[in-house]
């Protein structure tokens, strides 16, 4: 069972290339704190407080980040593999480049988020907010965007292939270059009106 830390602020400390596995934090607080390099397995953060928090080349495998909050901090080429990010806010980060693999990140709010050159790759996204988020050049593929806010968004010279895009009004977003499938061309054209036969 994952050791349970509650309600703990933590500030200004040095957590550098830690392995940090089977924890569970409630309602905590990270407040400039450097986690560059570090690894999480197996925890789970749930209703935290992350201000200007370093993320940058951390490796998430299996963990999760519940209800949490996210403000200035930077990802720089962070990655997290089967992790879950439902209910998650993120304001002002840095998030370039960052790669995500399998997970949940449902209901993440990355309204107006620079995701410029992130990979996600097979992600539950459901009504995830992506309004005016730039994700230009990146690669969404194989995502389930079922019910996604996206207006505004910018999927520029992005790879969407494999992803539900029931949500996307092509008249809402700039796609120009946007790489899709045969098939998710058959669902823009529907959500334009047009009549397939």
């Amino acid at each position: 069972m994952a050791d349970e830390i509650e309600g703990v602020t933590y500030r200004g400390e040095d957590w550098y290339g830690e392995e940090i596995t089977d924890r569970r934090y409630v309602n905590c607080s990270f407040h400039d704190v450097d986690l560059s390099e570090a690894v999480t397995r197996g925890t789970e953060f749930v209703g935290c407080t992350f201000g200007g928090v370093s993320f940058n080349s951390s490796r998430h495998t299996d963990s999760a980040f519940l209800r949490c909050t996210f403000l200035r901090c930077n990802f720089f080429e962070a990655s997290l593999v089967g992790c879950k990010l439902i209910g998650s806010a993120f304001t002002d980060c840095d998030l370039r480049p960052l790669t995500v693999t399998g997970g949940d990140w449902s209901f993440t709010g990355l309204g107006r988020a620079d995701l410029r050159g992130a990979r996600f790759t097979g992600v539950r996204m459901r009504e995830a907010d992506l309004t005016g988020a730039n994700c230009a050049g990146g690669a969404f593929t194989d995502l389930d965007l079922s019910g996604a806010l996206l207006a505004r968004a910018d999927f520029t010279g992005c790879d969407l292939r494999g992803s539900d895009l029931s949500a996307l009004d092509p008249t809402a977003v700039r796609a120009a270059g946007a790489l899709i499938t045969a098939e998710q061309a058959m669902t823009v054209a529907a959500a334009l009106g047009f009549e397939i036969r």
